[in-house]
């Protein structure tokens, strides 16, 4: 008896040993985080502001960021459905706790401690979520839910039961940039909330723990699983009836993306502002009700999305048929969910084995059929939902290739044929310059069950197509003010998000070549009939090694006129120029026309264009040489502005180029507006020659594809990097400059020049962009002068001295004059004296 109550009473002590080191942990806690914790009230008067707005120049949308699909609703307007399947899925006693569930934290803590410090599944009660989500960081550390568990109490003792609902339900992420119950209820069903069916409200009531494994369009196997234990918990809990849960469960997935897209597709403009936008704005951005109104052309930059999507996807076809994205995707959804995978499904599988049945049960009922197809295909259309369109590439399914000739389902729900002019390009690639054999038959393309991309023709054929395995970048600036007019940074941002206008340095090859050549006239040293040797170089490359750089034709041409080296790109007169007006001297020269010198090689590989640069860096650059000179710096940010009364705070005051000005004027107006006048960085003689000689490049050069757009008015330099990792064309008239990069992001080779795979995307946007434009040329300085040279030794010929070719030269930077060639045999022949050239005869 005595062990007994010595047993009790230690039980009892125990009990209130742990009972009081439990209260002044608490207290002691809260003694601790409370002075560094949040103000509770703030929540009081928390709105949910306007959106992130980006505008085209015109007024255009192409882009929201924050909470633009956030639809605010008080507690009372959210149907008693949405609000028990929500206490089922994430805090049964909400309505009975003070902010913190007993049993939730004792799960977390065992948490905490087996896994060494880090939450895993956190304990989280409604309130908990709600003081992270508005209060807190998002880190899965003990100190973050030590102080989310103070505030969740200080938390219950300020607001009403309510209130903290309605904040909780107006912030949680759903998907698909859907934040709250209302704007996932339009997101995915569109209907307001109070339209939605009970196993609707179950399906958003599931989002929260993992808004990426059970979404309904991204993994509907996985959600409907989801959704039916959320069901079986509402029956468990008594908000439902048997009845009631038994229709529900049985309920097919009825979810689609139900999105509005932008008036202009310019994402990746969109996502540099965001950027801004954060930068500036910090965690404001998303709230303040911000409008940002870049300098996008409305019409310039569908015209350069769908060039870059054409150039990439010919380039292509050229290259050979890679395989379907996904094969073997089952018809229905029964049978995908046979197959699907169960981590993260344990607490809902565990409940009972009912839960896996009615949504088995559910996934039959979901029978999709479509006329022309045998059977259910509920799944493909699934897969097709939740597959974007990328480009002009929609997404379809085969259903059966027979012979020559294949049939699949579209994300319309429509059967496409495509015929063996639609699918006898696909050869299998084998490498970036090899291909397979033809295929006989379409079965050897794809076979049933295949998710592949299809694209519409001119005359409204299909044809097979696939993601193309190049990137590529189309920036146009306008050169007067280096506004960014159009800027395509992908084939598709839902495909990649990397930014290969301004975030891919790469090798700009050739198309760097014309700043060597300005730097050298700029000189005075060299003119556009300076005749430079096009041969062999050998020295070393400060490794030890030797450097014998060669011609991409893998010929010499012996003594060569500037001009042609430049038309037609020969790396050994480029090498040989800029070893003639030396290496510092240029450097010094691109330093101040607008290249960081820190990106610029110390050595002769400079002339081959070795230096790593950006699109859009090479688009300032070119900028440049079209306004005549003057170092305009590229921007895209026109105004910002705030509020109701779109109140301007902040407005763009960029430098730009004035040919008509005096040296000394710093201001000029354009349009009725005052701007600064850029730097010039090159005399206006120099830019005029320079431009010429580009101009021989289009007539007889390497860009001779540029012709087809017959104009004048047009200048550009191709340009390819070693092994053919990286094609460009960069050119320009008065009104735009453009430039094209075509290339692969892991720098592999591309198997193609700059004029096959780059230039024919910068003819396809020019043809558009200067369509209705008239053509305009720059005026000829006055010190720019026209004279007859010998081709031979580019040297000037007299009066007296027949033949020769027309040349243009700064009047300060004559050549040298070509002097009397006597030729006794020739004297001799004609019977006349003193002439002594062919030319003096005939």
């Amino acid at each position: 008896m005595k062990f007994l109550r010595t047993l009790v009473f230690s039980a009892l002590w125990l009990l209130v040993s742990l009972t009081t080191a439990s209260v002044l942990a608490v207290v002691g806690a809260a003694l601790y985080f409370a002075p560094g914790l949040p103000d509770v009230r703030q929540l009081q008067d928390f709105e949910l502001q306007t959106p992130l707005r980006i505008f085209t120049r015109d007024g255009k949308l192409i882009g929201e960021f924050g909470e633009e699909r956030r639809m605010p609703v008080e507690f009372d307007e959210i149907p008693q459905g949405m609000v028990q399947a929500l206490l089922a899925a994430e805090d049964s006693s909400y309505f009975d706790h003070h902010g913190v569930a007993p049993k939730g934290l004792a799960r977390a803590a065992f948490e905490l401690v087996e896994s060494g410090g880090d939450i895993q599944s956190g304990g989280s009660t409604i309130t908990m979520q709600v003081a992270r989500n508005y209060l807190l960081t998002l880190d899965r550390t003990y100190i973050r839910k030590v102080r989310e568990i103070l505030l969740s109490l200080e938390m219950e003792q300020i607001l009403g039961k309510e209130d903290i609902f309605e904040l909780y339900v107006n912030k949680i992420f759903l998907g698909h940039r859907a934040y709250g119950i209302a704007a996932a209820a339009e997101v995915y069903y569109d209907r307001p909330l109070d339209e939605l069916t009970l196993a609707e409200q179950a399906m958003i009531a599931g989002l929260p723990k993992a808004p990426s494994a059970f979404n309904p369009l991204a993994n509907a196997e996985r959600a409907l699983i989801r959704r039916n234990w959320i069901l079986f918990r509402m029956r468990d809990l008594g908000y439902i009836d048997q009845q009631t849960y038994q229709e529900a469960v049985q309920s097919p997935v009825t979810a689609r993306r139900h999105i509005t897209k932008a008036e202009v597709q310019a994402d990746y403009v969109a996502e540099m502002a965001r950027q801004f936008a954060v930068d500036r704005f910090k965690d404001k951005a998303y709230t303040g009700g911000y409008r940002i109104t870049t300098t996008l052309d409305s019409e310039l930059q569908p015209m350069a999305r769908q060039a870059l999507a054409n150039g990439l996807i010919a380039y292509d076809t050229r290259h050979g048929w890679r395989g379907p994205e996904e094969t073997d995707i089952p018809r229905s959804l029964a049978e995908a969910q046979e197959r699907t995978e169960r981590q993260g499904l344990e607490e809902e599988l565990s409940e009972s084995p009912e839960v896996m049945e009615t949504a088995r049960q559910a996934a039959e009922r979901s029978q999709t059929s479509v006329e022309g197809i045998d059977g259910d295909v509920s799944n493909w259309l699934q897969v097709l939902e939740r597959t974007p369109e990328l480009g002009p590439l929609k997404p379809a399914i085969v259903i059966a290739s027979e012979g020559r000739e294949m049939r699949v389902l579209t994300t319309d729900r429509e059967i496409v044929t495509i015929g063996w002019e639609g699918l006898d390009w696909a050869r299998p690639y084998l490498s970036a310059s090899s291909r397979g054999a033809t295929p006989n038959n379409a079965a050897e393309i794809a076979e049933a069950g295949s998710l592949v991309r299809i694209l519409q023709q001119e005359d409204d054929s299909w044809r097979l197509s696939q993601q193309p395995g190049a990137q590529g970048s189309l920036v146009v600036m306008e050169p007067q003010t280096g506004a960014i007019l159009a800027l395509q940074a992908g084939f598709d941002f839902d495909a990649s998000k990397f930014n290969r206008a301004i975030q891919a340095r790469r090798q700009a090859g050739s198309i760097f070549k014309p700043f060597v050549y300005l730097a050298g006239i700029e000189s005075g040293e060299v003119n556009p009939a300076t005749v430079i040797n096009d041969a062999p170089v050998v020295m070393q490359d400060g490794s030890g090694e030797m450097w014998r750089p060669n011609n991409a034709s893998g010929d010499f041409r012996g003594p060569t006129r500037l001009r042609v080296g430049l038309a037609r790109s020969r790396n050994l007169v480029t090498i040989r120029l800029l070893q003639s007006i030396g290496l510092s001297n240029t450097l010094n020269f691109l330093d101040q026309f607008g290249f960081n010198p820190q990106r610029l090689p110390n050595g002769l590989s400079l002339a081959l264009g070795s230096a790593s640069l950006t699109p859009l860096e090479m688009t300032r650059a070119y900028a440049t040489l079209a306004n005549g000179g003057f170092r305009v710096q590229p921007w895209f940010i026109e105004s910002v502005s705030r509020g109701e009364q779109q109140t301007i705070i902040e407005q763009a005051d960029p430098e730009v180029a004035c040919r008509d000005c005096a040296p000394d004027q710093e201001t000029t107006e354009i349009d009725g507006e005052t701007y600064r006048v850029a730097p010039r960085v090159a005399d206006p003689a120099s830019m005029y020659i320079l431009r010429d000689m580009l101009r021989e490049v289009v007539e007889s050069g390497t860009a001779r594809g540029a012709l087809a757009l017959e104009r004048g008015d047009i200048v550009g330099k191709t340009g390819t990097t070693n092994d053919q990792r990286d094609a460009w064309f960069a050119g320009f008239n008065m009104d735009l400059a453009a430039t094209v990069w075509v290339g692969k992001d892991d720098n592999s080779p591309t198997a193609e020049y700059g004029s096959q795979a780059a230039l024919p995307i910068w003819v396809d946007f020019m043809s558009q962009a200067l369509e209705g434009r008239p053509e305009r040329l720059p005026e000829r300085p006055d010190n720019v002068v026209e004279r007859r040279v010998d081709p031979e030794t580019g040297r000037l010929l007299g009066d007296n001295q027949g033949g020769g070719i027309t040349e243009i030269f700064r009047a300060d930077y004559l050549p040298s004059q070509q002097p009397r060639r006597v030729d006794e045999e020739i004297e001799q022949e004609s019977g006349s004296q003193g002439t002594g050239t062919y030319e003096a005869i005939f």
